[in-house]
């Protein structure tokens, strides 16, 4: 059985969206369903999703549910290299610093965020 610890090791899918109604940002884990939070920046949606994460899977372990692995984490390694123009670089650099967070974490959110536009795909 595995414990708090081996779960949160896991690499759970983060959904980020804006909240165009609200303001701010609400995020998402798929495979962990209910698991949501929101936040008005992006930096704190990131944050306050891994204390749901945290949360949620406590409560599941505590109640006896079962958990799901992540979908994903089976088939993808989750990394891939990228090549881009050394000014989208540059403006991509820019904006996760106006935001106060990694250039990977912000790149990540634009992914999600339009990923989240189309349907998945099974």
């Amino acid at each position: 059985m595995k414990t708090l610890s081996d779960y949160l090791k896991l690499p759970y899918k983060m959904e980020i969206m804006q909240d165009s109604t609200e303001g701010g940002y609400i995020v998402s884990f798929p495979d962990l369903p209910g698991c949501i939070t929101c936040a008005e920046t992006l930096t704190d949606a990131v944050k306050n999703a891994e204390d749901a994460k945290q949360a949620w899977l406590e409560a599941a372990l505590a109640d006896g549910l079962t958990i799901s692995e992540p979908n994903a984490s089976l088939e993808y390694s989750g990394q891939f290299k990228l090549r881009m123009p050394k000014s989208l670089h540059r403006s991509l650099a820019e904006h996760s610093k106006q935001e106060g967070i990694s250039m990977n974490q912000y790149c990540l959110y634009l992914l999600a965020k339009s990923d989240a536009a189309y349907p998945a795909y099974k």
